[in-house]
């Protein structure tokens, strides 16, 4: 396994982040060196164990399998409800040479059933006692309080406003850090149900991709909480509670019904904002084509567009966090996506960009940057759901809005860095190469730049469409107004 520069200069990136931290803090002379220090050696022993124990790393991979099974059981009710040519994603390519499936009958379904199976999973007691056992070991090595760990850890497998209903009681007396930590956390990590769309989106183009979804919340977690202290360093007295959740639900098939319905709300969520994003990337992106000048990308001349414009925002941070330099604008542009816009549509553009376009090892990176809910959108969701939790609290959540932001940023992307530092050979095995999906000339763009015409169609059967710069695709965020806790929300 190859060491290099690349990898070297992402562990000065982790230094890098840490700093744009400290440079937010409200508090400079006060940094918690121990947590900080903490949060990265438990980030990379993690990671270590994960994809450096063969048993540990197989069991990983066997997820895969579990995925397919669930996507099987998801096309089995589509296919019932919608029909079986529009539910069942072969037929509808049969009949109609679809270049892929139809996004809110063949995708987002499968929220649904994520949803009702998490939510029984609670009512059993199965995720409760993982998320306890994570909960344990948080408080036992960062010194948190029970409630916040307990929020921490549930975030790893819930969403950012399904979590906190578990701590719901101690929102009113958390100080201003641990709200922050419980914030942040919701923003540098993604809900269950929503991490198997990504892993559909993803599969053809990253090998391994649900191991790698799995670990970023793992180790994000612990950049969260250390990057939100750096941020507001804990000057009061923290809860001593042990942050047991009372929450329950009545009977299994309670908990199956409220699952699908927590998951129908998600779903018609991200569906209206996929709308909206389409549009607006749309319309930002006819503006900037009228500006009569071009930019130079990859050794070619193309007019300005908003994929562009948000590539060289992000790509020092990028850069630094490991990516070679002739990749970082591209690799940047994903950054921008996920922020602006959702990671929703960052995880569908990187899904549909051909595997020749952008390196493996660079792909992987960007996928743990981009995999958490910080972006606009959230924003407004998770300060809307707090508010309704814990309404006298609601000045603070205001004002640690924008803190939540950039901390849950720099904490993808500081996992990111982790992944990067590391010899990539690491994660990769010698019988899973890069699965390119099938190439057709002139594919279809689902979004046409403004100042080109659109290219003709083959008659070729491709994938998901590739639209023809990152941004083109725009996707909704997975995130929902408060819900009972069953591990879709975002």
């Amino acid at each position: 396994m190859e060491w290099g520069w690349d990898n070297g200069r992402a562990i000065l990136g982790l230094f890098v982040i840490t700093g744009i931290a400290w440079l937010l803090s409200e508090n400079k002379r006060k940094f918690p060196w121990k947590i900080t220090l903490g949060a990265v050696v438990m980030m990379y022993i993690v990671t270590l164990l994960l994809f450096g124990i063969p048993l540990i790393r197989s069991g990983l991979d066997s997820i895969n399998s579990g995925i397919n099974v669930l996507i099987a059981a998801t096309r089995e009710g589509t296919a019932f409800v919608f029909g079986p040519v529009i539910g069942d994603q072969a037929k509808w390519e049969q009949l109609v040479g679809s270049p892929g499936p139809i996004f809110i009958f063949q995708l987002l379904p499968l929220i649904i059933v994520i949803g009702s199976l998490s939510a029984i999973l609670w009512h059993w007691g199965v995720l409760k006692v993982i998320t306890n056992g994570f909960a344990f070991v948080f408080q036992r090595t960062m010194g948190m309080g029970g409630p916040t760990s307990l929020s921490v850890a549930a975030n790893i497998f819930m969403g950012q406003t399904e979590a906190p209903l578990l701590i719901k009681p101690y929102l009113k007396v958390m100080t201003r850090s641990e709200l922050l930590i419980v914030m942040t956390t919701g923003f540098a990590t993604i809900a269950g149900s929503v991490l198997v769309v990504y892993v559909t989106l993803m599969r053809d183009v990253l090998p391994s991709v649900a191991a790698h979804l799995i670990t970023v919340s793992f180790i994000a977690s612990p950049a969260a909480v250390a990057l939100a202290m750096i941020m507001i360093p804990e000057t009061q007295e923290t809860s001593k509670s042990s942050g047991e959740t009372d929450f329950k639900y009545h009977s299994t098939m309670d908990a199956f019904s409220s699952g699908a319905t927590d998951g129908i709300a998600i779903i018609w969520n991200i569906a209206t904002m996929l709308i909206a994003a389409l549009a607006l990337v749309y319309i930002a992106n006819a503006l900037l084509g009228a500006i009569p000048t071009t930019v130079p990308v990859d050794g070619v001349q193309k007019p300005i567009s908003l994929d562009i414009l948000l590539g060289w925002l992000f790509a020092p941070l990028m850069y630094m966090a490991g990516v070679p330099w002739n990749e970082a604008v591209k690799a940047g542009s994903f950054i921008g996506q996920k922020t602006v816009f959702t990671e929703f549509v960052a995880f569908i553009n990187l899904g549909n960009m051909p595997a020749d376009e952008m390196t493996e090892r660079t792909r992987t990176i960007v996928t743990y940057a981009i995999c958490g809910f910080a972006n606009f959108g959230s924003m407004g969701i998770l300060i809307g759901g707090l508010s309704i939790m814990c309404p006298e609290r609601r000045p603070d959540f205001l004002s640690l809005a924008w803190k939540t932001l950039y901390a849950g940023t720099l904490a993808t992307i500081m996992a990111a860095a982790v992944v990067a530092s590391l010899p990539y050979g690491l994660f990769t095995t010698a019988d899973e190469p890069v699965v390119a999906p099938p190439v057709v000339e002139n594919p279809a763009e689902v979004i046409p730049a403004p100042v080109a015409p659109p290219p003709a169609a083959t008659d070729a059967v491709p994938p998901p469409v590739a639209p023809s710069s990152p941004i083109t695709t725009p996707a909704p965020g997975p995130e929902s107004a408060p819900a009972t806790p069953t591990g879709q929300t975002p």
